[in-house]
């Protein structure tokens, strides 16, 4: 996991949705193509991993999971993660706090805290918990139980960081638990906890960046042994480790989610291709359904994307992953730590839910084993809060529109969780599409006025229900009191303060069939100019060109390359119809922040269906269905420049006017 001196700058190239390393080279499934049934078996070639199903459906049911950092980085306690890598880099604050507390490290390396060894002030110092059946701290079935209290339907720990030490049984890799400090298969105790729970094996690896630059800083070790574990054997041997690490956690402890960090776009191809390969074929040998997470070197075919910290600032598809950690300073366990609050958090997996995507979340245990009382108060607040309004979350899916409200949450890797507001609502709906649920992420008062749901977008006349869940798991109150007109749904609350206690409150909207298919709101029927707030400019064809052109913005001059029309492609998304050729907008499958915008025959796919989001005022941002990111003119005033695609946000580049001609 990156630390935050390092995490800016590599996050141009994480933030790409899932278009990156193999996806580049293949091409990307374009929404509305078929994919076939999953095969009996894989061969090392992105035509057979690509067949993969990515999410399957209990993994798609699951929404929320735990995992840790901890490890031989847990033992010095200080700065993050990364402090096997920072002590050796002189002037740091790892490196003096090292020559401070243990000495210089040419002279007391890392290695020491595998090994053991007696710090400046005489005491022993080693990665060594031990279970508290054995007198230590260490209780896997306690975590497993906390975990499953917070409500996670998958858990697990980082089986090997950056750092290169395997916490399994390595016959491949010396530095391993069993073999040295703890003498325990770790992952072995953590993979039976947690299944005895009822929960699936969330296994994480970040050992790409181990031989990739993690201890660039570090001088040329005496022995191969050492070599191995500091990442400086030849590259194909390294390469060749890396995949037999995965293969020995693979075949000895059968994981139903293997998360792999970033650097994967720098093993080879063919060992990239083994891997999923083998993993994919374990998996139907054990009658499971697995999933592969990527941040790059994969692509969204066969593999799940993950936002590190993160996450779309709209519905994306296809269904995707995030990452974040109960703490902005470090992913394991530091003197000092601190914590995002709980509900921050909460809402953060509320939105992300809302949004087509799961959230795993990093808790830093302390070196003997020691979950510090400050995570667990999050981990059970989040519990709590599942616990009594699970149906809302738990094997729902994203709606038409994610929610609404203020409080902007997402846009990409590296955006800080934020505590929503009375005024936020963020939507889900049950697999069966009879039931919308209504998350508001506060009380909202006597009032619950729902702008989505207006009369105007949506014809209500099915609705047979509305009611408020809690405070109670299956408790809910009535709400009879409720009506509609254009500016939205007006619920009639209980009482203007809350009647009870809770992180969020969750409206649950009945219908007596199918949740009815939610508008824009209504679009000019005729020919339009479409103009960017920030430059004035519009959407410009180009005229007759190439399937494929890129879209551009130009000086409204009354050509038909300037003129659009808005045609309904049903459930709130609209074809763009150039009228000089005929052809439509298209994102191309691309979802990366600043990817060209361009144009295509109509084909019905999703990456040709946009839908408008209202700002008022005028104001639409142009929404991709099969990407989520939005048209945005990128603060061009050139006339000719390219029209980009970027993840929705509140500036004016995201944000156009429609005019009818």
């Amino acid at each position: 996991m990156t630390s935050s001196s390092f995490q800016f700058s590599r996050r141009q190239l994480i933030v790409t949705a899932g278009i990156t390393g193999a996806a580049a080279a293949t091409g990307l499934l374009r929404p509305g193509t078929a994919r076939a049934a999953a095969p009996s078996g894989y061969a090392p070639t992105w035509a057979s991993v690509d067949q993969h199903p990515p999410a399957p459906e209990w993994f798609q049911d699951a929404k929320f999971g735990v995992y840790y950092h901890w490890g031989v980085f847990s033992v010095p306690a200080f700065g993050n993660e990364w402090y096997p890598r920072n002590m050796y880099i002189a002037g740091s604050n790892e490196n003096n706090h090292h020559r401070s507390v243990y000495g210089d490290p040419a002279v007391w390396p890392y290695h020491n805290f595998i090994n053991g060894a007696r710090d400046r002030a005489g005491g022993w110092v080693q990665f060594a918990p031990k279970l508290r059946s054995a007198g230590g701290a260490f209780d896997p079935g306690e975590w497993a139980q906390l975990f499953a209290d917070a409500g996670a339907r998958f858990a697990g720990p980082v089986a090997e960081h950056h750092d290169g030490f395997s916490m399994w049984n390595s016959t491949v890799n010396e530095w391993n638990s069993v073999a040295t400090g703890p003498r325990l298969d770790l992952l072995r105790q953590h993979a039976d906890a947690i299944r005895a729970k009822g929960l699936k094996l969330f296994v994480s690896l970040h050992h790409a960046y181990n031989f990739t630059g993690y201890y660039d800083h570090v001088p040329q070790q005496s022995t191969t042994s050492l070599r191995k574990l500091y990442g400086q054997l030849d590259w194909g041997t390294q390469v060749q480790l890396w995949y037999d690490k995965l293969r020995e956690v693979i075949d000895g402890y059968q994981p139903d989610i293997i998360y792999q960090d970033f650097n994967l776009s720098r093993i080879d191809e063919p060992q990239r291709l083994n891997f999923l390969a083998h993993y994919y074929n374990q998996a139907i040998a054990w009658n499971k359904e697995v999933v592969a997470t990527y941040k790059d070197g994969f692509n969204n075919r066969g593999e799940v994307y993950d936002f590190e910290r993160g996450g779309p600032a709209d519905i994306q598809t296809p269904y995707w992953l995030t990452d974040d950690s109960v703490s902005s300073s470090s992913w394991c366990y530091t003197v000092g730590i601190g914590y995002y609050s709980t509900n921050a958090l909460l809402h953060s997996l509320i939105d992300r839910v809302s949004k087509n995507g799961n959230m795993v979340l990093n808790i830093a245990p302390m070196a003997d084993g020691t979950i510090p009382s400050g995570q667990r108060d999050i981990l059970l607040g989040i519990g709590d809060h599942l616990k009594r309004f699970g149906e809302s979350i738990y094997a729902t899916r994203a709606w038409t529109a994610y929610g609404e409200g203020p409080t902007k949450m997402g846009g990409g890797s590296f955006t800080t969780p934020r505590e929503g507001t009375g005024k936020d609502i963020r939507f889900t709906r049950s697999k069966d599409n009879t039931v919308l649920y209504a998350t508001v992420l506060g009380w909202p008062g006597g009032t619950l006025n729902i702008a989505t749901l207006s009369s105007n977008r949506i014809n209500l006349s099915s609705l047979t229900s509305v009611r408020l869940l809690g405070p109670a798991a299956g408790e809910s109150v009535d709400l009879p009191d409720h009506g509609q007109d254009g500016s939205g749904l007006h619920i009639s609350m209980p009482s203007a303060t809350a009647p009870f206690g809770a992180r969020a409150y969750v409206v649950r909207l009945t219908f007596s069939g199918q949740i009815p298919a939610l508008g824009s709101g209504p679009a000019p029927t005729g020919w339009v100019r479409i103009a960017n707030v920030t430059s004035g400019l519009v959407l410009d064809s180009g005229g007759n060109v190439a399937s494929g052109s890129v879209l551009k913005q130009w000086n409204y001059d009354g050509s038909t390359n300037l003129q659009w029309q808005l045609v309904d492609a049903g459930g709130g998304y609209y074809r763009i119809v150039n009228r000089t050729n005929g052809m439509v907008a298209d994102s191309w499958g691309d979802a990366a922040n600043g990817a060209s915008a361009r144009q295509a025959q109509w084909n019905g796919g999703g990456n040709q269906q946009w839908r408008l989001n209202s700002l008022g005022n005028g104001r639409y941002q142009i929404i991709n269905r099969g990407t989520g990111t939005a048209l945005d003119g990128a603060g061009a005033t050139a006339i000719g420049s390219t029209t980009v695609l970027w993840a929705p946000n509140s500036s004016t580049n995201n944000q156009w006017t429609i005019t009818e001609i």
